[in-house]
């Protein structure tokens, strides 16, 4: 569906984890830029044009969860949680922020592509 236009932004601070999905979705036909906290994130979105992001929870200098609300405060581009956490709590909080969706690692790259796909169809509507 894509060809290289469509943007991700990866948020994570692992580096193995970062370059996984980048990979991956490169592989899909995606443009990549990557972050390693919040604080970059935020940085990158002033900076790019990006059309989702997948975000971590547990990272320094800013979470995944106060980098969420900043985002919403200024921007309705889907986000994906993508983070080890599986609480439920935890899920229907970051919902409750303003997340589109929430991927629990370990994740199958078939089933995060197609949740990433179903959020830019909506996001075109």
């Amino acid at each position: 569906m894509t060809e290289g236009k469509t943007t991700i932004l990866v948020v994570d601070d692992e580096e193995h984890v970062r370059k996984l999905l980048q990979r991956v979705l490169e592989g899909a036909g995606y443009r990549v830029v990557t972050a390693d906290n919040g604080r970059q994130a935020l940085d990158k979105l002033a900076e790019s044009n990006i059309n989702l992001v997948l975000l971590d929870i547990r990272m320094p200098e800013l979470d995944g969860f106060e980098t969420l609300r900043r985002l919403r405060e200024r921007s309705e581009i889907p986000v994906i949680m993508l983070t080890g956490i599986g609480e439920v709590t935890t899920i229907s909080d970051t919902l409750s922020l303003g997340a589109d969706d929430y991927v629990h690692k370990p994740f199958l790259a078939p089933v995060l592509l197609a949740r990433i796909e179903a959020k830019l169809r909506c996001s075109k509507i």
